[in-house]
């Protein structure tokens, strides 16, 4: 081997490494599972872990990745052992990160690599993390999320595992492509001379079901109703249409991948019939509005959601909004009562 072709082969197999990082870093799993061969083995000795084969990598690999709530590696270049199309070598690793279950994890470890030439580029046949040193110490940080996060999608990974947890707590949920498709299938949810009322929302305005409830004559719609009523001399009235319709349908402004929905409100007179008065309740909820964990729920609303809220409130009520009412429903006593439709596009605030 020419000393050109060996230093080409180092560059290569270090950038496979570094691409292994970047894709556990990044929750990528279908890209981390492509960099080793389909005969590969990847061992965690000391966890009594062992996937053989690609397809048991991706598999392995997304449900590790499951249990943290935040997870940080850095890899440091190590030996590479270069024998014609096939080599040997060692990267040095630091991790750290909170599991979901509040537990701690810091260690130094190795990875022992063995590694082959593909059609496609240098490939792991073999990666085994012995660990040097582990501490359990709780760490005091959190995980941080950015503004922007607030506004992306989640990807189909986590949109499953919210849609697991929520299940788990007895919410009905469906993973539906668009806000088109949520809005074909709330004619199967509801039936034809509901009462159905439906919350002030973004997403049920930008996607047209606000307009398809309450002037399409399909359901007996209780806003347009309220709207008619004199406030002064009518108030329980509205109360109680509010309080307790046969379906409720509007948004939320997180929700989590541990199962909890989380609404912000000014008025409130959307919750009693979120909390249990309605008889069913609906959620249209973009895929931008799930959230690791509570806390980032919390953050979200008072960071993201609220700010724009205000501004629509000044815009169309000459007044500011208020996060006046706060509705963090962790579990439905009734299983199916409640409703959850995860689009896979981004909508509403």
């Amino acid at each position: 081997m020419n000393d050109f072709q060996a230093a080409a082969d180092r560059v290569e197999i270090e950038a496979l490494r570094g691409e292994f990082t970047d894709a556990a870093m990044m929750g990528d799993h279908d890209r981390l599972a492509s960099l080793f061969t389909h005969d590969a083995v990847y061992r965690i000795p000391d966890a009594g872990i062992e996937h053989a084969g690609r397809e048991a990598i991706r598999a392995g690999t997304g449900q590790l990745s499951q249990a943290w709530d935040y997870f940080v590696q850095t890899t440091h270049p190590g030996a590479i052992l270069l024998d014609g199309d096939t080599a040997s070598g060692r990267a040095y690793v630091c991790e750290l990160g909170r599991l979901r279950d509040g537990g701690s994890m810091l260690n130094y470890a190795l990875f022992h690599d063995r590694y082959r030439r593909t059609p496609e580029g240098w490939k792991f046949t073999e990666r085994v993390f012995e660990v040097r040193y582990y501490d359990t110490t709780p760490l005091p940080g959190s995980a941080q999320v950015t503004a922007a996060q607030f506004t992306e999608p989640a990807s189909e990974e986590r949109l499953e595992r919210a849609a697991a947890a929520l299940r788990a707590h007895n919410f009905a949920v469906e993973i539906l492509d668009d806000v088109a498709a949520a809005r074909t299938h709330l004619k199967a949810l509801i039936p034809a001379g509901a009462g159905v009322f439906t919350a002030a929302s973004e997403t049920l305005r930008l996607s047209g079901i606000d307009d398809d409830i309450n002037t399409g004559g399909q359901y007996q719609a209780v806003k347009p109703r309220l709207l008619a009523m004199d406030r002064a001399t009518e108030a329980d009235e509205i109360r109680r249409l509010q309080a307790s319709p046969d379906v409720e349908v509007g948004s939320v402004a997180a929700v989590t991948e541990t199962g909890s929905i989380v609404i912000a409100s000014g008025s409130g007179s959307q919750l009693p019939g979120y909390a249990g008065g309605a008889g069913h309740a609906i959620w249209i909820v973009g895929a931008q509005k799930v959230v690791p964990d509570l806390s980032t729920a919390l953050r979200r609303v008072e960071e993201h959601a609220f700010p724009l809220e205000n501004v629509r409130s000044q815009e169309v009520y000459g007044v500011p909004s208020a996060i006046n009412r706060l509705l963090i429903l962790n579990a439905e006593p009734r299983p199916g009562r409640a409703t959850v439709l995860l689009l896979r596009e981004a909508i509403g605030f």
